[in-house]
This record gives C-alpha cells, structure tokens and sequence, in this order.
C-alpha cells in the first residue's frame, strides 16, 4: 500500500475527469463501492482479482443490474478486496487491479500493478442524441478489437467504428461493418475495456487523434469492465468459455448454395465416397425449405417435392456416420407455410399497437421471430426439438444480424435498435438451452453469422460471412479470425474458397484450402457458380485438394487438443503473432499475414497469385522453427525468405513441440488412438519442454467436468547429449484407458544409441526422422533415452 500511495502522487494522467462533476460521499458495502456526485452516482464492483466493473447511474436513472455478457459461473472466486478513505482519494484494491478515485477535482483513475493504466477523461456525457464515456489513453497505445472487420492494419487507433451487426456481402479487403460488433477494446497496455450494453452505438478509437478512447450510444446502461493480466484468459472468465465441440466438427464439410433436391445429397455424397475423400457432414441452404429463393423463408419444414422421404435420406447418412445440418433463418414471410401460426400464437415482434411488424427484404415480406419472449422461444426450440428428432445433427442460423430489423419494431427485450446486436446472441442460448433441457448428452453444432460479447459459452461457431471469392477476399481472413480469437471467439473461420461471385481460379481455391487446414472449422462453402466441394473439382485440383482434407484429419489430435485448451483457458486456436517473450508482447505491431496455430505452429497463408516466395518473420522464441513438410530449419528472432511450393503454404513447427497425428480416415467416427504418431522436434537449443493430447468420447457434454476423459503428457529433457522422453496419462475416474502403440517420430536427431524403459533397442542403421515403436500400457510411464 505504501507503493500505492507513492504513485498516487506521480500520476501521468493528472486532469480533472469533468469540472461540473462534484464528489459528494461515498459507502463500501458488500462489495460494492457506491460513489455520490452532484450529477448521479458510481457502482463499482470487483469481479475477480483481474476484473472491475464500474456504472454510472444519472440522477433519475434506475440502475439496471441485467447483463446479457457477464457469465457469473465463469468468473473465479475474488480473492480480496479492500476498501480505504483517504483524505484525497479512494483507492479500491484488488490482487492485480486497483481504482483510485481521486475526490477534487472528481476523476476515475484504473492501476495495473500499481502502474495506470487508464483513467475516465470526461466520463459519462451525453451530447448530440447520444450517450458518451471517454477515456485518456496514450499517444504509443495500439488497439484492437470492435468484433469483426476487414482492415488494413490490425491496429483499429484512429478508426470510429459503428456498433450495428449487418453483413457486408461480397467485402474484400475493407470492411467497417460486420456480423459481430463486440464492444470491447484491447490495448497494448495491458487492459482490455468492455462495455456491456448491447444497445447500437460507436466505439471511437481516438479518431480526432487527441488521445481519446470514446464509447457513444443511443441508450441503456452505462457499465463497463476493465481487465488486466492475462487478457483473453481474463475477459473469457468475464464472458464465458466456448464448450467443447463434438469431435465431427473439425471434420470435412459438404455445403454450398445449395443442395436442390434429396437426389442431389445423395449424389453428393456418394462422389466424397468414390473417391475416398474424408467427410463428416453436409449442409443443406435455404431449398431443404423450398424450392426458390423468395417467397418461402419460415416454412421451416421439408419441401415434400425435392424431398420425398427426408427421415430416410437422413436416417441412410447417419449410418454412414454424416451429420445433417439445415439452415434456419428467424424471418417468417407473411407467404410462408407458418406466417398464420405465428400470428396466432404471438412468437413474433410486433409493432407499438401490438400488431405482428412487418417490412420488405430481398427474401419478401416479413416478420421476426421474438427470441427474447418466452412464445418465441419456446416456439423457434419446437421447430428445432423436431428436426433434431428426425436426426438433424447440427443447425445453422442465417441472417441473425438481424439483416433487416427495422427500428420500429419491438420485442420483449426491448426496441430494436436496444437489441439488435443481441438477436444472434439470444437465438444462439435459446438453443444451447434446449440442447441442455431436452438432450442432455448431445454436444450442439451452432453455426451462425452474428453474435455478442460472451455468444461463445452457447456453442456459437461464428463465420465471417459472405467474402468474395478473391484474392482480396482471401487476405482479410487472418486478421479478421485471429482479432475474434483474442475477443473470446475462437472459432472464427471462412467459407474456404470464398463465397460471393463466380470468379473461378483454382490456384485461389488450392491456397484457401492449405490456408483452412491451419483453422478451426474446415468448411469449403460458396455460391453454386463454381462448386465449393472437393469431391466436385477436376481430376487434378481434386487430388490436390483431397491432400489438404487428409492432412486435417491427420492432424485431428493436436485440433483437438487446442480446443480443449480453448474450453479450459479461453485461449484462441489461432493467436495473433507478435514477438514472443518480451514483457508486453502486445506493444509489438501484431501481423496480419502469419499466425500460430496453438502454442506450436507458425503459418504463413498465401494470398496471392504466382507466389514463388515470401517473407517470414521467426519470432524471439523459445526453440528454432522447423519447415513442417521438409524439416528445414530456421533461426528465431529472424526474417528470412522462405521458398514457396505450390502443394502447401509455409508452416512451421516449434523447436521442442509434441505434434500428435493419426493415419488417415474417412469420417472422425473411426478417430481412435489406439495407435497414433507422436512427432517430436528435436532442437539442442531447448532444454526441456511439453505437449498434451486429450482424448475422450467426442460427442458428450463436459466430459472433463465429469471425469470422463483421458489427458496424455509428454516431456523432453535434453543434457550431455542425451535427450529423454517421458510419458505421462491422466485418466478421470469415470473412463477407461486403454492400451496404445506410439510410434515416436523423433525429427532432426542423429542418434547413436537407443533405450525404451531401460532395454537398449538395436538398429541396423537410424533413420532421419527416427521412428520408434513404444507400447504403452495401461499404468505405466514409458521413458526413451537417446544419446546424440
């Protein structure tokens, strides 16, 4: 406290925060620090040892307590807080966050380990129809967050960015506004700031470059939290943490717009299986519904026509263990099958005299579905209840910006434009709530296009939307996946190949594949000008593209690993890169052109035409970086021009890294790891070092939570020119291990000597890499000793 009290005196951020606001008393209680001024009070209130969060009450406001972010069972137990009145101050003090209030002139200042971090400038002011609270920020502070967006720089400073989820189709490089506009900003200081108020509004990145850091809205609450320490670990807590997905979603998938008729599925899959390319489900667009694109939006049921008999066409894809997945919008045309029906049982948003609202779009006339009323809920999940018991094994929500939501409509949860960024949000727990309610030991697949702050603890699995099929398309998506990654969602991906226009080049498709690989859903999807499915390209792009899909199978052990990290921790698969093991990474330019796949990957995406080399950037970190497909090695803390092939872009793998692999298989129902390959990159440079592989059933909730899982260690020790290897298994009470083959693929050692458990092993001669057999029985702890 004493430090404390030092730097209170040395503040860099010495101006008053609003010269008419005036400090009149304050309380402590329960706690919570109520703060008295002349204008309306403060709540703030400790979260958890890294979380504070502060609201403005105006003088006439109630305060409203309801966040629809906050995930109160994530956020760790608080381990203290205190409280102290100092004749000039207030300084409330967490473990590793502190607010000092300073009584005259009246200011709001934010510590950080008793640095400051940030500090309310005018605090809240509402000015020009709009209601503001602004921040000092300093001049070398870079900024990241917002949601999705296309821009050139992953640094967002200087940029207003407007809070209104809408698709922007066909987008390439720039695009301001997207499907999720998440209020919260990241700064290179070490804090994130988020504002949990869903209504529309801006948040200004200190576009009038005088330091400012503004969140402007058109009503509601005025509450924000501040995050310090470990940022995407600490704003998940905040947030929530994504479940873990079933283990089929990191398969292959079959979609375009769109599958025509029952015929057309099952001609689509029979081609995956001619040719032996591994699949794992097929998504049907908006025609499963009707046969046109207009006019038959919320039938929501099976067109009888194209598909005759839907419970056997599904019932025969099960048995080949592929999941059925069907789009769903929250649109009910007035012309639609269940226009009357929604009418009747009132599920939809109405206008100010209570009447359903309705308004043209490109689809027809319409209205909404209130996903915010207890009809419309219960309504939408009946829909759903229904196909999933027709064996439906996953479900995709469209146009959940919502992509036309007039400002007049109203909904239980409030007007339009106070709910409009939440639709996603709410249409995504409506569904994870029923999958708890009515089918408990399922694992749900939520494919949408828009969504919130904290939408990644329903199981959302987000995509960016309708990129053009370019080159420019293509260069948008690293930045866009990796900034939704550091803002909790971690399953951000593209629609491989693009999406919108006809624009055929197979070189484009090729690179956005190997790109795909390296991401968190594997998806080819596009407009059926040009056919998005492996199965459908010619001979030659085909077998090319077919090695892309297999080496993501391949991979599914590590993919799956990184999503039980992310279940546990909150940490994105794909991280943003920057130079590593400095202080505050984040004060380096983060790069939108290269990222890591987990802790051990470096992947550099090709983005352009006829590139025959390019330029990598090896950070300062642990280990040297080894080429993934010819083992070359390259120096950290380097840049240096790396040869490109046309098979596969550059990707490299961590000195000291475990890479789990598994042969190649057809569906992730024969996923098994039994025998599995474990890849290890020998560098002398590291002297010790870890990886983990978990494994359970795949397709039942909370499996860790329950016991019910398998996690496998492995660690490397390397002195006097001997390395060793052990192997470690945690298994949970509730699941039974069994006995496993590794073939241990030990990459850049030249080895003189072998031991497994004690025993030496005998070679004739030792290859590069070196693969040993160990078998790994149920108890034991193998350890390999190789001398160098």
């Amino acid at each position: 406290m004493k430090k404390l009290l030092f730097l209170l005196l040395i503040t860099t951020f010495s101006f008053a925060q609003n010269a008419n606001r005036k400090y009149i008393s304050h309380t402590w209680k329960k706690n919570i620090l109520e703060i008295k001024t002349n204008d309306g009070s403060y709540q703030i209130k400790p979260l958890s040892d890294n979380i504070v969060e502060t609201s403005f009450i105006p003088n006439g406001e109630i305060f409203n307590p309801i966040s629809h972010t906050v995930s109160t069972s994530e956020i760790k137990k608080l381990h203290k807080s205190k409280c102290a009145n100092l004749p000039n101050w207030i300084v409330l003090s967490c473990e590793n966050i502190n607010v000092r209030i300073t009584k005259s002139p009246f200011k709001i200042t934010y510590l950080f380990t008793d640095s400051e971090i940030l500090s309310e400038k005018n605090g809240y002011v509402k000015k020009d129809g709009l209601e503001t609270i602004d921040f000092n920020i300093t001049p070398d502070e870079r900024l990241y967050g917002g949601g999705a967006r296309a821009l050139e720089t992953m640094n967002r400073r200087g940029n207003r960015l407007q809070l209104y989820n809408r698709a922007s189709y066909g987008y390439e490089t720039h695009a301001e506004l997207m499907n999720f506009c998440i209020p919260v900003v990241i700064s290179s200081n070490n804090y994130a700031i988020h504002f949990d108020n869903p209504s529309i509004g801006y948040l200004d990145l200190d576009s009038k470059k005088d330091n400012t850091l503004t969140y402007e809205t058109i009503s509601g609450r005025k509450t924000y939290q501040v995050i310090v320490g470990d940022l995407v670990t600490n704003y998940t807590e905040l947030t929530g943490r994504q479940p873990l997905p079933p283990r089929w979603a990191f398969g292959n998938f079959s979609s375009r717009f769109g599958y025509h008729s029952q015929e057309e599925v099952e001609k689509t899959i029979r081609k995956f299986e001619e040719n032996k390319i591994p699949v794992d489900a097929i998504i049907l667009d908006l025609y499963w519904f009707g046969k046109g694109i207009k006019g038959t939006m919320g039938n929501l049921d099976w067109d009888k026509d194209n598909f005759p008999n839907p419970d056997k066409m599904i019932a025969d894809l099960n048995k080949k263990n592929i999941k059925t997945i069907l789009i769903t919008e929250p649109f009910i045309l007035t012309t639609s099958s269940k226009w009357q029906e929604t009418v009747n049982k009132k599920v939809l948003a109405t206008n100010a005299d209570g009447t359903p609202a309705t308004w043209d779009f490109y689809f027809g006339n319409t209205g909404i579905v209130d996903v915010f009323k207890p009809e419309g809920k219960q309504w939408f999940w009946d829909v759903y209840k229904r196909l999933i018991n027709q064996g439906v094994g996953g479900l995709w929500g469209d146009l959940g910006e919502p992509e036309v939501f007039p400002t007049t409509a109203i909904t239980a949860g409030g007007k339009a434009d106070e709910v409009h960024n939440i639709y996603g949000h709410n249409w995504a727990k409506l569904i994870a709530d029923g999958y708890k309610k009515d089918f408990p030991t399922t694992r749900p697949f939520i494919l949408m296009r828009a969504g919130y702050s904290g939408s990644q603890r329903f199981g959302m699995i987000p995509w960016s939307g309708d990129v053009s099929r370019t080159w420019g398309g293509l260069q948008s998506q690293v930045g866009i996946a990796v900034q939704m990654g550091m803002q909790g969602m971690a399953y951000m991906h593209s629609d491989l190949g693009g999406f919108a226009g006809d624009y055929f080049d197979n070189e484009l498709y090729l690179r956005w594949l190997q790109y795909g690989v390296f991401t968190p859903i594997f998806r080819p999807h596009a407009q059926e000008d040009v056919a998005s499915e492996v199965a459908y390209k010619d001979i030659v792009t085909k077998e090319k593209a077919k090695k892309q899909v297999e080496l993501r199978y391949q991979l599914l052990p590590y993919n799956y690993t990184l999503a039980f990290e992310n279940n546990q921790t909150g940490k994105a698969l794909m991280r943003p890169f920057y130079i590593k093991n400095e202080s505050n990474p984040l004060q380096n330019d983060i790069k939108s052109d290269q990222y890591f796949w987990g802790n051990s990957f470096l992947v550099k995406p090709i983005t352009s035409a006829n590139v025959i080399e390019t330029e990598v950037q090896f950070p300062n970190s642990s280990g040297n970086w080894f080429d993934f497909y010819s083992d070359k090695e390259y120096k950290a803390n380097t840049t240096q021009k790396v040869a490109v092939m046309e098979d596969h872009i550059p990707v490299f793998v961590n000195g000291g890294s475990f890479i789990p692999k598994i042969k190649t298989i057809q569906n992730t129902s024969e996923y098994s790891l039994d025998t599995f390959d474990l890849h290890y990159y020998f560098d002398a440079t590291m002297a010790s070092s870890s990886g983990e592989l978990y494994n359970d059933d795949g397709a039942t909730p909370n499996t860790y939570e329950k016991g019910a899982y398998e996690l496998l260690t492995f660690n490397s020790h390397i002195a006097n020119n001997i390395l060793k290897i052990n192997f470690y298994n945690e298994v949970g009470k509730k699941y039974t291990s069994k006995a496993k083959n590794v073939n241990l693929v030990i990459h850049n050692i030249h080895a003189k000597r072998i031991f497994v458990n004690g025993q030496e092993r005998v070679y004739k001669t030792f290859t590069n890499p070196l693969e040993i057999s160990i078998p790994w029985e149920n108890g034991t702890y193998p350890e390999i000793k190789i001398e160098y």
